[in-house]
């Protein structure tokens, strides 16, 4: 059962960090969390926390965030190194053991890959990868599409997820992370 005293500790943070449209997109992306987490049987409690806290960074000053990134032990390539769009997931990872202790591989994980995705996803990195696309405030060209393919199949949802990715890059001739191409070949598989 979730602990509503860490929660609301959790929310306090972000209401005092981050503007009212990103904490209001963090409280539907934990929802939208919750619910793909019911549905795939994903640990719900923690959906919603990693939902919650998925942007945690989004909004500090780039340098601050990069100096994380920079500082961080967890797996950064160059090429995310040089993406300040891709900053605030490593540095949301990272804060959210330095600042709430948490210790809990998987939703460090779901926190770090929300915005690349990697090979071996694990289910709660999946739904937050999912959530964070098809949250009630996303309004983007083809969101009732995606929400459709997230009401069939996880991981049809998550290989249309990534290839509407590698493509809108490639398009705008935005480089990519390897940890997004090999992502993409996991789940490829399911559209064929």
């Amino acid at each position: 059962m979730i602990n509503k005293k860490l929660t609301g500790k959790y929310k306090t943070y972000l209401k005092e960090n981050l503007s009212k449209k990103r904490y209001n997109h963090s409280i539907n992306v934990a929802n939208a969390a919750v619910r793909l987490a019911k549905r795939y049987g994903a640990d719900e409690d923690k959906a919603y926390i990693a939902g919650l806290l998925h942007d945690i960074a989004k909004e500090m000053p780039l340098e601050e965030q990069l100096e994380i990134v920079t500082g961080s032990p967890l797996d950064v390539c160059e090429i995310e190194k040089k993406a300040p769009a891709l900053y605030h997931a490593v540095a949301g990872a990272e804060l959210i053991q330095t600042l709430f202790n948490i210790s809990d591989r998987e939703i460090i994980d779901a926190v770090r890959y929300h915005t690349v995705g990697c090979k071996n996803m694990t289910k709660l990195s999946q739904v937050i990868y999912l959530a964070d696309l098809i949250s009630e405030d996303r309004d983007y060209k083809d969101v009732n599409k995606m929400r459709k393919y997230a009401e069939k199949s996880l991981e049809r949802a998550m290989c249309e997820a990534f290839r509407f990715s590698v493509k809108d890059s490639a398009e705008k001739g935005n480089s990519i992370p390897v940890s997004t191409l090999e992502a993409y070949n996991d789940f490829i598989i399911y559209k064929k």
